[in-house]
């Protein structure tokens, strides 16, 4: 386990920092959350507020001297600062370059020249593109197929560039569809888990787009917690300086997801199991089926994911029925 360090985690009030931050913290470390709240919620945090080792800094990556300022002294940089979704990045490509792009590059310069341990980086499943290859194995991506795909793609030629020309460690963590407790449900680019919950939850239809056999690989988010502990911990060298697949290595159906949803919310309020399903168009930029190869993960990292979906998926309807009602 990772003990007494100092981390920074950018993006440290959004979903899947702020579950970075809660773990680190109960090890022990030091831990330094960086965030604009443009999608992170103070209320994520407020747990750590008054807990001696853990500091909020509120900044932009794309100002250098707030990358600067946060990465002095760190010994590890958990990046997840980012501006997620495919149809953000469709309805405003200039926003998600910024910040995906400029600001990942003045973290990675900051955390260089403040020669940090190791930099590891949210990268995602969307720079598989148009790859119609199953299971999606890290050395085989296609073209990207939205503006954030390309962010996330160029965050990783930026990584191997900077670990070849400056000797930084990165690593790169493709995360696949990741879902759990502190998931925004709200807003018009929530997520597909805790989107249809709250519409269930409400016993409101969910619209699935497309007839529902497109496929995706949910990943709980202990999974990720834990993908980013061993990137931290991993000595060998051939082991970093690449990027990793964080999945279940499963693939799930729309339709399936909501028939397990439905199934485990019916146990709060029966009246769910009856609550019709809607259909829409497709959704412009999706891939219609993501499945991830965790082999290289298994081999260099030593990664059993802990949780499978259903058991993921019982741990967040539970979450979201305390938290939602």
């Amino acid at each position: 386990m990772i003990r007494n360090k100092k981390i920074l985690i950018t993006g440290g009030a959004g979903f899947i920092g702020s579950n970075l931050c809660g773990y680190f913290l109960n090890k022990d470390n030091t831990v330094i959350c960086l965030d604009n709240f443009a999608t992170g919620h103070k209320h994520n945090i407020e747990p750590f507020l008054s807990n001696p080792n853990f500091t909020l800094i509120e900044g932009d990556i794309r100002n250098l001297e707030d990358c600067k300022k946060v990465t002095t002294g760190v010994d590890y940089v958990l990046h997840q600062a980012a501006l997620g979704s495919v149809p953000r990045s469709i309805a405003d490509p200039i926003t998600s370059n910024d910040v995906n792009v400029t600001g990942f590059l003045n973290m990675l310069l900051a955390s260089k020249e403040a020669k940090v341990k190791r930099f590891i980086y949210s990268a995602s499943s969307s720079t598989y593109g148009d790859s119609e290859s199953l299971p999606k194995v890290e050395e085989v991506i296609g073209r990207p197929l939205s503006p954030y795909a390309i962010t996330k793609y160029v965050n990783e030629l930026y990584a191997d560039v900077f670990s070849k020309t400056y000797g930084i460690e990165t690593i790169g963590l493709r995360y696949f569809n990741v879902f759990g407790r502190n998931q925004d449900p709200n807003g018009a680019y929530a997520a597909v888990i805790p989107k249809f919950v709250k519409q269930l939850i409400n016993l409101e239809s969910p619209v699935i787009n497309g007839d529902g056999n497109y496929s995706r690989d949910f990943t709980y988010i202990d999974n990720v917690i834990q993908m980013n502990e061993l990137a931290m911990l991993v000595e060998d060298k051939t082991a970093v300086n690449t990027v990793y697949n964080t999945a279940c290595g499963d693939r799930t159906t729309l339709n399936e997801l909501v028939y397990y949803l439905k199934e485990y919310l019916s146990e709060y309020n029966q009246e769910i199991k009856n609550v019709s399903v809607l259909h829409g168009a497709n959704r412009v930029g999706d891939i219609p089926h993501s499945l991830a190869s965790i082999e290289k993960a298994k081999r260099l990292l030593g990664y059993q994911p802990k949780y499978q979906l259903k058991e993921g998926l019982r741990e967040s309807v539970n979450w979201y029925w305390e938290n939602l009602k």
